[in-house]
């Protein structure tokens, strides 16, 4: 019998030997990393997925985690019950007042109190913590140790100092801070808008060869987004009906069966002379099978649809958008051998973190839907026995003030995110989590959090776990070096 060893480093060989023909000397040494990758992951039958929760807005996460332990709840208290609509949740063990407005601290109740392990690299041992009131399942997901919280993160070039930050001359400032559109885009794709390349999708490129069909390696049920995009893999976008077909392509066109197959026929018919039009008919033929071949997996992939959630500013249930988009991500895991698929990055999202105005109530409804989805998503994957094979983890524009304007609170930095899965770590606090109130080192003016923990490093520790070599880790993320690249969240 061969040795399947021998089988793979002839598999590589034979690789090598047609890159160094297609890319030259010069970009030899990449493709052959490129190569060899795709082949030891193509040896394996272990299936991996990652996914991108992504909350648009800036979250105000100094109400998603708190600390409790005294000094930090004094500080907490004073600076965020600001009038007229004081935005400091109550304490642990506050019973809920039925007789408040619906969605205010005093409805809520207190906070959930959560014990990490302190096993991680951090000096929080001296501190206790809890979460949001709305956000039950997290807290229940992290006492079983299948969440882990990294505190304080956000874009960053270098670790900085309060001094530094201010002085912006020893060290560069990441570019564009505050801003939406830009943070949105560092978190997602390292740089400013206007990139087009994110790590999700840099990820997808190193990794698309394990998978039969690449198509179907960067795929976004939650709109658009740069994080998805790589130089070869491009976002395959579906909604909760599976695949999204090119209008007039199915169905009827202009209440036609026969126009819509001859409006098909001609959008796709290669046989032309001009050679953008016969490139779009490849393309256009392209996506047409594609679309096939998901809908005809996706269809036979089933899992039980999410119960409402508890909507605390109507003390109602309702639908929950970001559950369903997670129904939608587990039915392609569960049809990922029709797909041919073994390693898949995914992107879901949800908007109205802007919370500059009626936080109490907008937030209590943004995080139980967050607590709710992502308390579906763990059970639908236990039911598929494929928690240990999924990692989701959250993203934001920036974490937002500490201080409050009264009714809400605005753009701030640094941020404390959640990642969930089998393969976490739980029950523990990554990074070191940031002193609470104003005028000290963690903060950089109006109380915004000077990061501690650079998104790289949250990307290279999940990419390390998916299967991305430590060569190409320091190529998807140019600043790793600054850091340390392993968080330790994942095994």
């Amino acid at each position: 019998m061969m040795n399947p060893h021998d089988t793979s480093r002839r598999e590589f060989l034979r690789r090598a030997s047609v890159l160094s023909g297609s890319v030259g000397t010069a970009g030899l040494p990449f493709a052959m990393n490129l190569a060899a990758m795709n082949a030891a992951v193509a040896q394996s039958s272990d299936y991996k997925a990652i996914v991108c929760l992504f909350l648009y807005g800036g979250n105000d996460s100094a109400n998603m985690v708190l600390p409790t332990d005294t000094a930090s709840w004094e500080a907490y208290q004073t600076v965020r019950s600001t009038a007229p609509d004081p935005i400091a949740l109550k304490a642990v063990g506050t019973p809920a007042d039925a007789g408040a407005a619906a969605a205010t601290p005093a409805a809520l109740g207190g906070v959930l109190p959560i014990v990490p392990n302190f096993t991680a690299f951090n000096v929080n041992n001296t501190r206790t913590f809890a979460l949001h009131p709305s956000m039950g399942e997290m807290k229940s997901l992290f006492d079983q140790a299948r969440v882990g919280i990294i505190a304080n993160a956000g874009p960053l070039l270098q670790p900085m100092t309060k001094e530094e930050y201010r002085a912006n001359t020893t060290k560069k400032r990441p570019p564009k801070l505050f801003s939406h559109n830009d943070q949105q885009s560092s978190w997602q794709a390292l740089a400013p808008e206007g990139a087009k390349i994110g790590w999700g999708g840099r990820f997808g490129d190193l990794l698309r060869g394990s998978n039969s069909n690449a198509v179907f390696t960067s795929i976004s049920a939650g709109g658009g987004a740069v994080f998805m995009a790589g130089e070869n893999v491009f976002q395959y976008q579906v909604g909760s009906g599976g695949a999204v077909a090119i209008g007039g392509m199915a169905g009827n066109l202009f209440g036609s069966a026969a126009a819509a197959t001859a409006y098909r026929a001609i959008v796709s018919r290669t046989e032309v002379d001009h050679l953008l039009a016969r490139e779009q008919a490849v393309i256009t033929r392209r996506s047409i099978d594609a679309q096939v071949a998901f809908q005809t997996a996706f269809s036979a992939s089933t899992v039980a649809a999410p119960t409402q959630y508890y909507r605390p500013s109507t003390r109602a249930n309702a639908n929950n958008d970001l559950a369903t988009q997670l129904q939608t991500v587990a039915r392609i895991i569960g049809a990922r051998a029709g797909l041919g698929a073994n390693r898949q990055v995914f992107f879901v999202s949800m908007g109205g973190f802007d919370t500059h105005d009626n936080q109490n109530r907008g937030q209590a409804d943004l995080l139980a839907r967050v607590s709710h989805a992502i308390g579906y998503f763990d059970q639908v994957l236990g039911t598929m026995g494929m928690r240990d094979n999924v990692t989701l983890f959250t993203g934001s524009d920036f974490g937002r003030t500490f201080t409050s304007n009264g009714d809400g609170t605005d753009h701030g930095w640094g941020a404390h995110h959640f990642v969930y899965g089998g393969a976490v770590k739980g029950k523990e606090i990554y990074g070191r989590f940031p002193q609470v109130g104003l005028n000290h080192a963690d903060e950089v003016g109006s109380g915004s959090f000077l990061p501690g923990v650079s998104v790289e490093q949250i990307g290279a520790t999940i990419g390390r776990w998916f299967g991305v070599s430590e060569t190409n880790l320091n190529m998807v993320f140019p600043n790793l070096k600054n850091f340390n690249a392993n968080l330790g969240f994942l095994g």
